[in-house]
């Protein structure tokens, strides 16, 4: 059972729904077999990569109920630490029967560490293997979390850099992994990339729906949308735009996210000071 209902600090505002209308759809690689140096090409052109069937699907399904388990308190080690409900859910979720609480469920802080059907996954071989062709050496586990859009009132993420949120060298080489553990498409709030934005270097980010890039400075007219099916996953650049649009469909999305960095790098010598003098807008002549 639920100890306590943590509701996500940000809202669901309005936004440009053209802010998510795609001009294309991502390439996808079919299974990790698949992999050849083209894609680890296009990885650092592009700044993501789309692999179909990385998962089993009895893999995916075991994952599923451990998280419904975390989020109903039945896994004793996580004990329901770090699960964030929708804003403004609170009430809803304190009326509704306890089969149905979690989905109202945003985000989980953390996943590694808590179920062995869970554990496998930012271990695996095969991902490892593809993270250290794009580094050039091996990558070590920074941050994770499990993040959900549920149905109808699964807000939107404005575009970002992962990096904007992180205290590490600005030349670090984040490599972060979304699992999808539900179908992910254009009506329930799949993500969207804007392919080679990493190479244009970081961008300042405003406090405005969340801390995001503005929406003035997307780049609208190459937008591509990362539709994929349970068990598929997708990498980007620490520096890549990407964002996902609100879900108002009657299907919830669920992913794991992994966050990688290079084994090299040390996580402990930026200061959020030093971060934000980079991505921060407080100091600069600039406005959202």
């Amino acid at each position: 059972m639920l100890k306590e209902i943590v509701e996500d600090k940000h809202g669901d505002d309005p936004y440009d729904p053209s802010l998510y209308t795609p001009t294309g759809k991502a390439i996808t690689v079919d299974g990790f077999e698949n992999v050849t140096d083209a894609e680890i090409d296009r990885f650092k052109a592009d700044g993501y990569l789309a692999i179909e069937r990385a998962f089993t699907p009895d893999q995916i399904e075991d994952a599923v109920v451990a998280v419904e388990e975390m989020i109903d308190g039945k896994n004793e080690k996580f004990n329901g630490k770090g699960v964030l409900f929708e804003r403004g859910v609170k009430q809803k979720v304190m009326d509704a029967p306890e089969d149905d609480r979690k989905t109202f469920v945003r985000k989980l802080q953390k996943w590694i560490g808590f179920d062995d059907r869970l554990d496998h996954f930012h271990v695996n071989p095969d991902l490892l293997d593809v993270l250290g062709r794009i580094m050039g050496e091996p990558a070590k586990l920074y941050s994770n979390q499990a993040m959900q859009k549920p149905a109808h009132i699964g807000r939107e993420k404005p575009w970002h850099q992962d990096h904007a949120y992180f205290n590490l060298p600005m030349d670090t080489e984040i490599v972060s992994v979304w699992i999808s553990l539900q179908e992910a498409n254009h009506e329930n709030g799949c993500m969207h990339v804007i392919p080679g934005s990493h190479l244009e270097g970081p961008v300042v980010h405003f406090r405005v729906r969340d801390w995001q890039i503005c929406d003035t400075d997307i780049a609208k007219n190459r937008v591509v949308e990362v539709a994929l099916q349970p068990g598929g996953i997708l990498l980007w650049h620490g520096r890549v735009h990407h964002g996902s649009p609100a879900n108002r469909s009657d299907k919830s999305r669920r992913s794991l996210q992994i966050h990688y960095i290079p084994e090299s790098v040390d996580p402990n010598i930026v200061t959020q000071e030093e971060r934000l003098a980079v991505y921060g807008s407080e100091g600069k002549d600039v406005s959202c």
